[in-house]
């Protein structure tokens, strides 16, 4: 009896696999767990759910038991107060959905406790005005925050990267300086790599755009590499090269891997040719990126530095501005904005199925997630469509929760964090 008491923790650890960053476990968003729930409701296997006060699209991530997140408040307008000035092809430019360069912005970072739902802190990290306006749909709170397991790392882009141990004390902040987006705001998350926070900050035009690796224990700047590639809002995604970790970043000009522990660059590809919004996956020794506007392409190219042909085939339909594709298992999943459903061969581009639809169209900003062979697909209703993953395209179950959600799900042990527009749910069958 005694041993087995013993095992019952160890199997309670195996099971709890913590989403420790944008997309979980190597940014794919997939977690193989069969003990995550396929129903909910607002009224069904909803364990809490704790009002988050302002507003962001950043996801959750968990650790240690805690949830962490970001938000951020709008306040007065600051009298006089301009975005960076924005040049584009040697043009002022001034995008048409650009909100908010004049607004008094204060930026939180929160700390949940993932069992009962209660804050156990909220930091405010920046009150004051921002470099650049964010799109009227974007948030100042869309980065999603990175822990190492020990401390957990808040990123705001031209307003900070912060840091603070699991119980609330802040331990350092640094800047990067200011990074013009087009008046449209931050998306790019935080990635560890290399023993690194690796900070992908593309700007404008790209004069200014560097990649950052940033010491964890002390904020300060490992190394600064420049590139050469106009703004981006996706995250980049960590892949292996024997024992090294190497980060691929996708861009409208290029798509460039770096050797983590030191900044320097790889290799690199074709660009996606179009806005760099749609962060990129990766497996079977292969890297996924992909583009919506103003060319549809999908990549699936070679991760091997020594690979002679990089990109190994494409395919130019399907894809989507905002959400991520998904690889699970031999399939890539591809997933237009209005929640059209693609599969592919992952290693060879074969097409499985094409356009398939769900029961009612939506609109898609969170990126797709996967488990025990179901793909789940939030829209911004907070619609949470079931799909059965593989070559039959099947739509199992439709799961709501009555309330707006732009940012992508977490998976966790037996449970499913869902960030809606004014609310945290933790979703656990009850």
């Amino acid at each position: 009896m005694r041993r087995i008491a013993v095992l019952l923790p160890l199997i309670a650890l195996a099971v709890q696999a913590e989403w420790w960053g944008f997309r979980g476990p190597g940014g794919n968003g997939v977690l193989e767990l069969k003990t995550l729930p396929a129903e909910w409701g607002e009224s069904k296997n909803i364990a809490w759910k704790a009002a988050i006060p302002g507003k962001g699209h950043s996801s959750p991530i968990l650790a240690g038991g805690r949830v962490f997140l970001t938000t951020s408040v709008e306040g007065e307008t600051i009298p006089g107060k301009k975005a960076v000035k924005h040049v584009i092809g040697g043009e002022t430019f001034v995008h048409p959905q650009t909100a908010s360069e004049d607004k008094r912005v204060a930026l939180h970072a929160l700390a949940v406790d993932a069992a009962s739902g209660k804050i156990l802190w909220n930091h405010k990290v920046y009150d004051g005005d921002v470099y650049d306006g964010r799109h009227q749909f974007n948030t100042f709170a869309s980065p999603t925050p990175i822990t190492d397991g020990k401390t957990v790392f808040f990123y705001f882009e031209s307003q900070g990267l912060y840091a603070f141990d699991f119980e609330g004390k802040a331990l350092w902040k640094m800047s990067v300086g200011g990074v013009a987006k087009l008046g449209l705001a931050a998306g790019t998350s935080p990635v560890m790599a290399g023993g690194v926070i690796v900070l992908q900050a593309d700007e404008d035009n790209g004069e200014k755009s560097f990649l950052y690796g940033v010491s964890p224990k002390n904020g300060e700047i490992v190394w600064k590499t420049k590139r050469d590639v106009s703004v981006t809002y996706n995250t980049p995604v960590v892949v292996k090269n024997g024992k090294d970790d190497v980060v691929v970043t996708a861009a409208t000009e290029h798509v460039i891997a770096y050797d983590a522990a030191s900044g320097k660059e790889l290799w690199r590809g074709p660009g996606i040719g179009g806005y760099a919004a749609a962060s990129p996956v990766s497996g079977l020794g292969l890297v996924f990126p992909n583009s919506y506007h103003p060319v549809k392409k999908l990549m699936a190219m070679r991760v091997d530095p020594k690979a002679g042909e990089r990109v190994a085939w494409q395919y130019e339909k399907g894809t989507a501005y905002v959400p991520s594709p998904i690889l699970y298992g031999e399939h890539l999943y591809l997933m237009t904005d209005s929640g059209m459903l693609s599969c592919l061969e992952a290693k060879t581009g074969k097409v499985v199925y094409e356009g398939k639809r769900l029961p009612k169209p939506g609109k898609f900003t969170a990126s797709p997630v996967a488990f025990d062979g179901k793909l789940l697909l939030t829209n911004q209703d907070g619609d949470t469509y079931v799909v059965q993953a593989g070559a039959e395209h099947a739509v199992l179950g439709t799961n709501s929760l009555g309330e707006a959600v732009y940012a992508s799900p977490a998976l966790d042990g037996d449970s499913i964090y869902v960030r809606g527009a004014q609310h945290l749910y933790r979703i656990r069958r009850q």
